[in-house]
């Protein structure tokens, strides 16, 4: 009943912010629309004379100090339009519905173009730059728009192991389902955990899924996946809201120092704004969910995003006849408030609810049979809300970030498919809440771009934990030989969390030398050697020669530091020992070279090589086993005896070309070479869970006459290592797990079949005066491909599939003794359909 009762009161709680975000427009309905803070000189404004248009708005600002830049050219090439902002940055373009290149130039700043924007007749186009200055001073001003400037170089700042992704790139990918989690999967260096179903695993560079860290406009979001795994991550939907969605940056190395925790990679999402002409949104069905999303100005400073989405996966999956009956709900908002031109409110937040229950299917079969007994019942609820005030000072700015964030997870797994508590296995109650404080400022003083900042933190976990890992061992006369092995705690940890950090970055030698450097620390007050701040102190240094205009060298090094999963810190043994307090924090230190060759504005190759060495990884007592050789299924993920004496490497190559849209065409290719290896007690290195190896993607997109976008998708992935079972024990434990036990001996010594799958996408975009319809299909592995899943350990069942066979006739023992084993080998190869449709208003 507990979990019912706070399930209602976040359901309540998520609906009300909705409601306020939406109540003001309602009891404005019948007034003019309104700008946020208006400024004092109008933008240039371009109309057409076509009968359906489109509006592209937004702002130019320095990428430095946030600060908009007033009279900044813009070029529709495609129409030869220009525009000019206004005195605060903001610009407004009405043109012809179409897709469209936007160029950018200001006096003293680097020039910078967008590609594939799609303008409809529906909600307006919104499309912000943030421009680089150029360190030399300009003896005569021209505004010419130099097609040698790459809009993908002045993305990024610092083009190491650095890749962005647009919000049209992550609507059109084939496959991706609008979901950001399954699009990184086509980027360099990311690999896929095959093998064990449809997740979001994402494996940045051989590294677990838990390594990397996810800011939303500044704040951090510690879950981003429905049915996430608790201490690991991934999970098998994305939450955010892709039309929220302004940017997204991947760093797989050369971290900025603002940022804890990150050992593989950080995800900087940038949200839009809200529309401040009009109210506006849109709306998705499709065969498996509904989504809702809203916009527009609350008042005349005030602007608002909000949403809501429902899946209706658990009815597609009874009609399919599968066992499963996955069902979520997710909201997210944004409402952003401008004190002045200089300081600026926003508000965020995001909030999932998750059920994951299981039904018998019309055809038994022994695959669904597993399924039932190995998989426990779920039942989820996160939310992340936040605000941060930005406010602009000279050369510079500030930022508060005030944040919270809470995830509860309910696990439930019986011996068999009926919830008998004389059966149960597992019971797992737990909660995490983190209450988030940061500070930093910025500032660019004489080609010195500086920050610095702290954070503090006070979190708390409570688990309540009951897991039965074997059953007891008897022998023939039926006399008990080993007892049953089992974890039962209940524990609730409170700590503080706080840290420290420093970041310098300047273009040297007439800008052929960009160098940026970092430091940072972090300490807690929970475990043992946590209060050190010279245990976690992390340097890192970056380099980037620019040979020529079209050819850089990058280097970088780099510690990095992460804390210990909660599920780790809040394990109490039997005897009420939290023996996991005395771990360290997770290190790793990368080493990365690559070059970056720009043979034109809108063609970009990469090749980077690396290096990662990891030290302090936990390894379980239990077994000797690192938890990097173990992966992570839909369960919680750490809950056990661990010891910080793991090491670990991971090293590879990548190779990435990027060509943006022209012509009708783009595309993108990517190949990484990726070894993973972590040991245990025995210090051996073994080839760690994701160790995929070669991992090979391609993306390609063709945009047809009359609105007509297709869009293909190919990827490739080494076959995932995993572990033979133990037949032995897996007999006599079948009953207790509903799964096999792992033979260790021969940790991670059999690999999978690769990887491989083709998705295919359809466009329509239709423009009616005001409003646009989006018809799509998207088709998730055409070939049929069949990938192998993982074996399942089982026993053999009678002919109608309705109980074991027994080598006795006489019914199956606790411990197994008179049960056929039986190893279920299976591949997975459907064709997945998904059709929907958008309407934009």
């Amino acid at each position: 009943m507990l979990f019912s009762f706070n399930t209602f009161n976040f359901r309540r709680s998520i609906m009300g912010v909705l409601l306020l975000c939406i109540l003001p427009f309602l009891l404005n309905a019948q007034s003019n629309p309104v700008n946020p803070v208006a400024p004092s000189s109008q933008a240039i404004r371009i109309i057409s004379s076509s009968n359906t248009n489109g509006l592209i708005t937004g702002k130019v600002k320095d990428a430095n100090t946030d600060a908009g830049l007033p009279g900044a050219t813009l070029l529709i090439e495609e129409l030869n339009l220009f525009a000019v902002t206004d005195s605060i940055g903001n610009y407004k373009i009405q043109v012809p519905v179409g897709t469209y290149k936007v160029s950018v130039k200001s006096i003293g700043y680097t020039s910078q173009i967008k590609y594939n924007i799609v303008v409809g007749s529906g909600s307006p186009q919104i499309v912000n730059f943030e421009l680089q200055q150029e360190s030399k001073s300009l003896n005569t001003v021209n505004i010419v728009f130099n097609r040698a400037k790459s809009a993908i170089a002045a993305d990024l700042v610092t083009p190491m192991s650095v890749q962005q992704l647009t919000t049209e790139e992550i609507k059109s990918n084939p496959g991706g389902n609008f979901d950001v989690s399954k699009v990184v999967q086509t980027l360099p260096g990311v690999g896929i955990s095959n093998g064990v179903g449809e997740r979001n695993d994402i494996i940045i560079r051989g590294g677990a899924p838990n390594e990397n860290v996810y800011y939303l406009d500044g704040i951090e979001i510690p879950v981003l996946n429905h049915f996430q795994t608790q201490g690991s991550s991934g999970g098998a939907q994305g939450i955010l809201n892709v039309s929220f969605i302004e940017s997204l940056k991947l760093s797989s190395s050369a971290f900025d120092a603002r940022y804890d925790n990150p050992l593989a990679s950080t995800f900087v999402i940038k949200q839009r704004e809200g529309n401040s002409e009009r109210f506006a949104g849109n709306a998705r069905i499709s065969f498996t969910e509904t989504a809702l999303t809203l916009e527009g100005p609350l008042s005349k400073n005030t602007t608002f995003l909000a949403s809501a989405r429902k899946s209706y996966l658990g009815v597609l999956f009874k009609l399919i006849d599968l066992p499963i009956r996955p069902n979520f709900e997710d909201f997210q908002y944004k409402i952003t408030h401008k004190f002045s031109n200089k300081t600026k409110l926003t508000a965020i937040g995001l909030g999932a609810i998750d059920r994951f229950s299981f039904a018998p299917t019309k055809e038994s079969t022994p695959e669904n049979t597993y399924i039932l007994r190995s998989t426990p019942y779920i039942n989820q609820w996160n939310y992340t809300v936040g605000f941060n005030l930005n406010h602009q000072i000279e050369n510079g700015f500030l930022n508060f970030t005030l944040s919270r964030n809470v995830f509860n997870n309910s696990l439930d797994k019986y011996e068999d498919e009926v919830q008998n508590e004389a059966t149960r296995v597992l019971d797992l109650k737990s909660q995490e809440v983190e209450n988030k404080f940061r500070f930093d400022i910025n500032k660019f003083v004489n080609g010195w771009k500086l920050s610095a900042g702290l954070m503090a933190q006070y979190v708390g976990y409570q688990a309540d934990l009951f897991n039965r890992i074997s059953n007891p061992i008897y022998d023939a006369a039926g006399n008990p030989l080993v007892g049953a092995k089992i974890i039962r705690f209940k524990n609730e940890i409170n700590f503080w969390k706080y840290g420290v950090f420093a970041q310098a970055s300047k273009n040297l030698f007439d800008d052929k030398l960009l160098v940026s450097g970092g430091l940072r620390t972090d300490m807690n007050t929970f475990t043992v050697e946590g209060g050190n701040p010279f245990r976690t102190i992390s340097p890192r240094l970056s380099l980037s020669y620019h040979v020529s205009r079209k050819w850089d060298i990058n280097a970088s090094v780099g510690t990095y530091y992460k804390i210990p999963p909660y599920t780790m810190l809040g394990y109490l043994s039997n005897t009420g020992e939290a023996t996991n307090k005395n771990m360290d924090y997770i290190q790793s230190t990368h080493y990365v070279l690559g070059t970056q060759f720009l043979p034109k504005a809108d063609l970009r190759f990469t090749f980077e090589t690396f290096y990662k060495k990891y030290n302090n990884y936990p390894v379980s007592l239990i077994n000797g086993i690192s938890l990097a050789n173990q992966g992570a299924e839909y369960t919680s993920f750490g809950s056990e005896p661990l010891v910080s004496n793991g090491e670990g490497e991971t090293y590879g190559l990548e190779f990435f070309v990027q060509q943006k849209l022209i012509k009708n065409l783009f595309y993108v290719a990517s190949y990484s070479y990726v070894i993973s290896k972590f040991s245990g007690l025995d210090k051996r290195l073994i080839a760690s869970s994701w160790d995929n190896n070669h991992l090979l993607s391609f993306t390609l997109g063709y945009k047809l006459k009359r609105n007509w976008d297709l869009g293909l998708k190919y990827r490739f992935a080494g076959g995932s290592p995993y572990t033979p079972f133990d037949l032995i024990a897996s007999q006599q434990n079948y009953l207790a797990l509903g799964s096999g036990t792992f033979d260790y001996a021969r940790l991670n010594s059999e690999r999978l079949k690769s990887f491989s799958q083709l998705d295919f996408r359809v466009d329509k975009r239709i423009n009616f005066k005001n409003v646009a319809l989006n018809l799509y299909i998207d088709m998730q592995n055409v070939l049929k491909y069949k990938n192998e899943d993982r074996p399942k350990y089982t026993f053999e069942r009678n002919a109608d599939n309705s109980a074991f066979v027994t080598t006795d006739g006489k019914p199956l023992r606790q411990d197994g003794a008179n049960a056929i084993p039986f190893i279920i080998t299976s591949s997975s190869g459907n064709l997945i359909p998904s059709l929907g449709v958008i309407l934009e208003f």
